[in-house]
């Protein structure tokens, strides 16, 4: 099972997320760097994990609050080449999407081919034909399927047939709590995925925590809070591709 580090984007720091509560978020500390600036975090989190996937939530861009587009390019640029950005900020539909990407692009200042890859989230989106949309146009989305209290969120369809091949399960009570991954709502979600790649998010507490999420048939976890408290140790978790 892949580990894919986790970066909270706001008010151009990297903070830490706290069961969804957003309002609440304050600046990263963290065990693996010094600062809360958003490309340091970046950096460490893939030096410390070898990942070669990084989530990224811009709340800015969540929140309307306005996105980071300097940031995420200047991100892109640290990374360089072979890892995969995957990237929600909020996005209603295709267009915004896209919009955003154009602005990244603008803002980079290497040649470096990292990826960025749309994670389309259910509190967001409006239009579930923006998946089609970005497909269509190489762009291989990811799609999010946001909970909060047991509830879904958003007024996207509850069938499955519009989910993409890749499907994070995001519970968003469970992130930062470690008080362990939500299974239940995995498993519901699992049972009308069919064939395709599940990614579970939030409540990783330690190696064990991993090991019943892998056993539950997640192809990966997102982690951020064990990461940054040391609580995962060099060598117990597996790097993730793109």
């Amino acid at each position: 099972m892949q580990v894919i580090p986790v970066l909270d984007l706001l008010d151009g720091h990297a903070v830490r997320a706290v069961r969804g509560e957003r309002s609440g978020y304050r600046p990263i500390r963290s065990s693996l760097c010094t600062t809360s600036a958003p490309v340091d975090v970046a950096t460490a989190l893939i030096h410390a994990t070898g990942s070669r996937t990084l989530y990224i939530a811009d709340l800015g861009a969540i929140l309307e609050r306005g996105d980071h587009a300097p940031v995420l390019a200047a991100i892109c640029d640290a990374l360089g080449d072979g890892v995969s950005i995957w990237l929600d900020a909020g996005y209603t539909g295709f267009m915004p999407m896209q919009a955003l990407f154009e602005r990244i692009a603008s803002f980079r200042r290497s040649s470096s081919r990292s990826r960025v890859v749309p994670v389309f989230g259910t509190e967001s989106l409006l239009d579930p034909n923006a998946l089609e949309e970005a497909l269509a146009a190489n762009h291989d989305p990811i799609l999010s399927l946001d909970y909060h209290a047991g509830r879904a969120l958003g007024s996207t369809p509850s069938g499955s047939d519009w989910w993409p091949s890749r499907v994070i399960v995001m519970t968003l009570d469970q992130v930062g709590a470690l008080a362990g991954p939500d299974l239940t709502t995995f498993a519901a979600v699992k049972a009308l995925a069919g064939s395709r790649e599940l990614i579970g998010a939030g409540g990783i507490r330690h190696r064990d925590d991993l090991v019943v999420a892998e056993h539950s048939g997640a192809a990966g976890w997102l982690v951020a809070s064990a990461l940054h408290d040391a609580a995962l140790l060099a060598g117990q978790h597996r790097s993730s591709e793109g």
